[in-house]
């Protein structure tokens, strides 16, 4: 790939919802070896930390840990990561009061209303609303790029993820099968994220603890353990799935919240250059972004916010955290072990 090539790639990546990394490799190997290329170097890149996470999965499913001290301290961990990415999503995504009272919208809907057709009804709604505002944007790009994928082979990825993205609730609700519902929550996570992995830990946890699928501590566990892992964080939805379903639940769970990610890239390649040029189009895209700042921000504070800062304590051992990490720039591993030791020396005070 030459540097034009390879840039423009990675801004697709960025323009588009799902694991920004992932998708990068996944589209340098579309773009050297076609759909076939993709596949390969996205089980490269993927592989190692899902068998990690799976393989921990089955040694937690037999463990206590309720009454772990060090649990509650990766729940204030998680709410300090997840407060520092959506505050770089929200930079980003909603620079203006436009989109700062979409984004607030989409906060206050999801926050009443928190039900499974909620989020698509909200991303729709943005989308009009974007489109109206920012319909008139002005496009600043430069020069053109061919990539090799057909626009037949586009067209069909695109509906495919639409179509599943308005199905698969519907399907869960009619069938009331656990397989699909599982299918419905990870693909809707993987379609609705915008700004890398951590951002995506509110929506699963809104997913599946509320509901019971899993403990709080056992989710919180596994996120812990995705921090040490080498790979994507969204390869944590393969720990999620093992513990719920066995090793089949995580290989499914693995392929539910990255199949968006696919479908998008080969969907998109082909019109990139179109896509980026059409006003239209990008301020629809520019209304989705925003409500999805909205979104996430509604999804950590329930769960995430509620059941972490519980105590004057939790709060400032998470302004702490917080400072380790925005502003002396350590690396987010040594959060999590700083934060679990912390959880469990406050539980000898």
């Amino acid at each position: 790939m030459d540097e034009r090539s390879y840039a423009d790639l990675v801004a697709l990546c960025q323009f588009l919802p799902g694991p920004a990394s992932s998708q990068v490799g996944i589209g340098i190997g579309v773009m050297r070896a076609g759909v076939l290329g993709g596949i390969v170097s996205f089980l490269g890149f993927t592989l190692p930390s899902v068998i990690a996470l799976m393989i921990l999965a089955l040694f937690v499913q037999g463990l206590d840990l309720s009454d772990a001290g060090w649990i509650h301290g990766l729940k204030i961990v998680a709410a300090v990561v997840v407060v520092h990415a959506i505050l770089g999503m929200a930079q980003k995504l909603t620079p203006d009061l436009k989109r700062k009272a979409v984004a607030l919208l989409a906060l206050v809907v999801t926050l009443l209303w928190q039900t499974t057709f909620t989020q698509v009804g909200v991303i729709l709604l943005s989308a009009v609303i974007g489109f109206l505002i920012f319909r008139h944007q002005e496009d600043e790009s430069e020069g053109r790029t061919a990539f090799p994928i057909s626009r037949g082979l586009g067209i069909v990825c695109i509906v495919l993820f639409f179509g599943l993205l308005l199905l698969l609730p519907l399907l869960s609700e009619i069938t009331s099968s656990r397989w699909i519902t599982m299918i419905d929550r990870f693909y809707r996570s993987g379609a609705l994220v915008f700004g890398g992995g951590h951002v995506v830990l509110p929506l699963l946890e809104r997913e599946f603890v509320p509901a019971g699928w899993l403990s709080e501590e056992a989710f919180l566990a596994g996120y812990g353990a995705a921090q040490a892992v080498p790979g994507p964080l969204f390869t944590f939805a393969a720990y999620l799935g093992a513990v719920m379903n066995g090793w089949v639940g995580g290989l499914i769970a693995t392929f539910a919240i990255f199949l968006p990610a696919f479908l998008l890239i080969l969907g998109t390649l082909p019109f990139w250059d179109s896509l980026r040029r059409n006003s239209k189009v990008r301020g629809a895209l520019m209304g989705v972004n925003a409500a999805v700042v909205g979104i996430l921000i509604s999804a950590f504070y329930q769960p995430i916010w509620t059941s972490s800062i519980l105590a004057p304590i939790d709060f400032a051992l998470a302004a702490v955290l917080f400072s380790m990490l925005v502003y002396w720039k350590l690396p987010p591993w040594m959060i999590v072990l700083t934060g679990a030791a912390a959880g469990m020396l406050l539980t000898l005070i």
